[in-house]
């Protein structure tokens, strides 16, 4: 299994002062003082491709 990709802008503030948070899989913004996680929920269907 793969690392994860870092997320690479804040999403509260825009800033790139993010560090990961160790051992919960969050991330940290040390410019607005946030903690957040990013989480994939699915994949959606390529445009013209067959339908199911």
């Amino acid at each position: 299994m793969s690392e994860r990709a870092q997320p690479f802008h804040c999403p509260y503030c825009g800033d790139e002062n993010l560090f990961p948070r160790e051992g919960s899989g969050a991330w940290e913004c040390r410019s607005c003082l946030r903690s957040f996680t990013v989480q994939m929920t699915g994949m959606i269907p390529h445009p013209g491709g067959p339908t199911a």
